[in-house]
């Protein structure tokens, strides 16, 4: 008698899971049906280009470095210097001829143009020009980071949804076997250890639909994030079911090489340590000392009444010859070196890395078992009108249901994985080699 309230108050508690999960499900069902956006991967990544915040203020960054080009080239302004009295003889500003025609009061004019030497304004222009390409590689590096999220989002939740309807189904299977079960029950036909083994199923079935659902809404929060959308619209990823199992169209040697000139971490290692170099070279420019020059005018203190002269200034490089920062500047070269080939290395190791995990992913692909899939489904489809008519066992039921799900499962998941290999492939190529 005990055993047998034991077994009809764990049965109340699984079917009162059961309708609280069911519930929960059913209200997260009417938020997708809502404000539903159907959208193709061309179509995402058109919307994605054109609204991204992150990527249209990372375009500044190239702007702002194009003006400092500009504003690299342009000469030093020329520096205007006067000296005039301003009292004398009991008179505030006497200036031009007394009452006999003699000038008076000094005027002081002088004109001053910097000229700098040892071509320091090209080498100026070359680090302003090394830095624009550096934010133009930066901003590709943002870029490309924020595709890889996009489309790691868009072929998640394509998948998440895929587990989500292949829930739905078993879960509607489930309920009508609960409700023949129920029948069987009243009438005495079956145990009721029975029915608690499939209700227990119904619950963990219930528990995989909330979690599925949870990842899905994560999914679904960065994706509309990076499309810009807000409220209850939901993107529905249109794809095909299965992914071509394509290897790439290029050799790894090819891969490498190729991602020498398009993997943007290694262009920006590149050009960082070009910017080192010309920096190397500018603080030696820097230690030649600039020219100052300019004409002169000075009334009425000079041995002529009118003095015309040119000036001429040159720093004595005596003391600071630039040595410090041409040292340091030297150690950064060396610093620059050393970086590169580390980035050099781990580009080569990254694309050997994400090639083989591809013709891994390739050969395991399952998009040959098509048939396989479909023989499954229409077996497991069968099942549940066999166990009520006791063809097959509550065992081996729970059995094909357990591993029909599995098998599903695996394959949405092998189906995601090879289209993130692909990706990753792409991403640390740079260019897409595989499609």
């Amino acid at each position: 008698m005990l055993h047998f309230r034991a077994a009809k108050s764990i049965g109340t508690l699984l079917c009162l899971g059961f309708l609280h999960i069911n519930t929960t499900f059913a209200r997260a069902q009417e938020i997708v049906v809502g404000d539903t956006l159907r959208l193709t991967l061309p179509e995402v990544e058109k919307m994605f280009l054109e609204k991204n915040l992150d990527i249209l203020a990372e375009r500044y960054n190239i702007a702002s470095g194009e003006a400092l080009v500009e504003q690299a080239r342009k000469w030093d302004n020329p520096t205007l210097i006067t000296d005039q009295n301003v009292y004398a003889d009991k008179g505030f500003f006497q200036h031009g001829h007394d009452k006999n025609g003699a000038q008076q009061g000094q005027v002081f004019v002088q004109l001053q143009q910097l000229i700098t030497t040892a071509g320091k304004r090209a080498r100026q222009i070359d680090l302003a020009k090394t830095n624009v390409n550096v934010a133009d590689w930066q901003f590709r590096s943002v870029m490309r980071n924020l595709r890889a999220a996009l489309l790691t989002d868009f072929y998640t939740t394509a998948k998440l949804q895929a587990v989500g309807q292949l829930y739905k189904e078993n879960a509607m299977r489930l309920e009508t076997l609960l409700k023949a079960q129920e029948i069987e029950l009243a009438a005495g036909n079956i145990a009721r250890k029975e029915r608690l083994r499939v209700q227990a199923l119904m619950v963990s079935l219930q528990q995989s639909i909330i979690e599925n659902e949870q990842a899905l809404a994560d999914a679904q929060g960065e994706l509309k994030t990076m499309l810009q959308l807000s409220g209850n619209t939901f993107v529905q990823p249109v794809l095909p079911e299965t992914e071509p199992a394509n290897e790439p169209t290029i050799t790894l040697l090819q891969a490498v090489d190729s991602a020498r000139h398009n993997n943007t971490n290694y262009r920006i290692e590149e050009y960082l340590s070009q910017y080192s170099q010309q920096n190397l070279r500018l603080q030696k420019a820097l230690a030649v000392p600039d020219l100052t020059v300019g004409p002169e005018y000075d009334q009425a203190s000079s041995y002529t009444p009118n003095y015309f002269g040119l000036t001429l200034s040159l720093p004595i490089p005596l003391w600071d010859r630039n040595r410090g920062n041409i040292k340091s500047a030297d150690y950064q070269v060396k610093q620059e070196d050393l970086r590169l080939r580390q980035a050099g290395l781990k580009l080569q190791n990254d694309v050997m890395s994400a090639y083989q995990k591809l013709l891994a992913t390739v050969r395991l692909s399952t998009t040959g078992n098509t048939s396989f899939y479909t023989e499954y489904y229409q077996l497991q489809k069968n099942i549940t009108d066999s166990y009520n008519k006791r063809q097959i066992s509550l065992i081996e039921f729970l059995e094909y249901f357990k591993d029909y799900q599995n098998i599903r499962e695996t394959q949405l998941q092998q189906t995601l994985q090879l289209r993130l290999a692909k990706q990753d492939l792409n991403d640390v190529v740079g260019v897409d080699v595989v499609k």
